[in-house]
């Protein structure tokens, strides 16, 4: 993109207007008015963004902008090469008001080609008219067409220009509006679909919230690369992902993922959608610490029980050395061989042989650590609620501490 400096030591096109004699634009002056005309009817015709009445500030846009360009560049043929900061606002703005009326760039393109091929046209024929020698027609139609390439850049700079700050609020508008859906305490629902309306994005009734793993380059990962459906916080130490539809972004997500874990909470109505966020922070943790599998997307969906049984480490620790308080007297080696049994046995309620094929020991091995935990705790193996206990108890200190 050329600056300020650039242009002020001219450019293709100014230089290449210089070169024209001034005794040219002075006798093509009386022709301007028609030239207008001419080009804001061919501009009309060929452009369907444009065929609407003159009026108001789309008039004033498009007959100020043809009139200005064509002043411009016949004060500068045969003058200095400095472009005047006033044609480069107003063509940069020409270019920021064709985004913000929501025209393409292509159409405000499309005009100023027309308006080149137009002024051709009129110069070559009332040149021919005038006597001026063809070698002076043809060095004004290279410095026509190379102002109609400078004009373009000025204007696509501002539509640019315009685009860029609009996806930057589109973003920040976005951002607020996932924060909006998990914020606690929870906000009305009204609110958050007039949020949704003004960043055009669907209101779902229910969805899931996608925990990431934090990186230091986080902000690598493409926002827009995962499509308009998904609200984005890259910003936070705990960056996440809002979807209506998991199933449907995970191939996308895990091929702009690069290495990053992520765990999918469950899918729920809009007001759940924090407690979607901490089942799934929690999962993520699960992965990080062991206690869930290493793969680089985990759904909560799989794991359920797990992360009910850690949704409170606390009472799940204490459980951990109330149940198990027995085994605490045991050497390391001896706990976990009967620990190791004692799950078995809860949890197949099998037979001698049964367990010890499924820990590959001896059937009298099995008797004797079958003894020693009848010794250890007595009557709770007969009560069904201790039993239960005792079997939460060993999943959850396997889930806190993971070897």
């Amino acid at each position: 993109m050329r600056t300020e400096l650039d242009r002020a030591v001219g450019t293709p096109s100014q230089q290449a207007l210089t070169a024209v004699p001034r005794e040219l634009a002075e006798r093509m002056r009386p022709h301007l008015g028609q030239m207008v005309r001419d080009m804001i009817v061919e501009i009309q015709r060929a452009v369907p963004a444009y065929r609407q009445p003159l009026e108001g500030k789309f008039g004033e846009m498009l007959i100020g902008g043809v009139q200005t360009a064509i002043e411009e560049c016949y004060d500068t043929i045969g003058t200095s090469p400095a472009l005047r900061p006033d044609w480069l606002q107003f063509f940069r703005y020409s270019g920021k008001v064709e985004f913000l009326e929501g025209r393409t760039m292509d159409s405000l393109q499309t005009a100023v080609r027309i308006g080149g091929r137009v002024a051709w046209r009129h110069l070559s024929t009332a040149g021919r008219a005038l006597g001026i020698e063809p070698d002076t027609l043809f060095a004004a139609a290279d410095a026509i067409f190379a102002y109609v390439d400078e004009l373009s850049a000025v204007a696509v700079e501002g539509y640019t220009e315009a685009q860029a700050r609009a996806g930057g609020a589109l973003e920040r508008r976005r951002q607020q509006l996932l924060k909006m859906i998990l914020a606690k305490p929870q906000v009305p629902r009204e609110t958050i679909a007039e949020l949704a309306v003004a960043t055009d994005w669907t209101l779902p009734d229910q969805l899931a919230v996608i925990a990431l793993e934090y990186r230091d380059d986080q902000h690598q990962l493409p926002a827009t690369a995962l499509g308009p459906e998904v609200l984005v916080d890259l910003e936070s130490a705990e960056p996440c992902l809002v979807v209506a539809a998991p199933e449907i972004h995970v191939p996308r997500l895990a091929a702009e993922l690069r290495g990053r874990r992520a765990a999918i909470g469950p899918i729920s109505p809009l007001p759940d959608a924090r407690h979607s966020l901490r089942c799934a922070r929690t999962a993520l943790t699960m992965v990080q610490r062991g206690a869930l599998p290493q793969q680089p997307i985990t759904w909560c969906r799989d794991h359920l029980s797990t992360l009910l049984l850690l949704s409170d480490e606390f009472l799940a620790a204490q459980l951990v050395r109330r149940a198990l308080a027995p085994f605490e007297e045991l050497t390391e080696k001896q706990r976990d061989r009967l620990t190791a049994t004692l799950h078995v046995w809860l949890g197949t309620s099998g037979s001698i042989n049964d367990i010890a094929g499924k820990l590959d020991i001896h059937p009298q091995t099995v008797r004797y650590r079958i003894h020693q935990l009848t010794e250890l705790l007595g009557d709770r193996l007969n009560n069904p609620a201790e039993r239960l206990n005792l079997e939460i108890a060993l999943r959850a200190r396997q889930l806190l501490d993971p070897r």
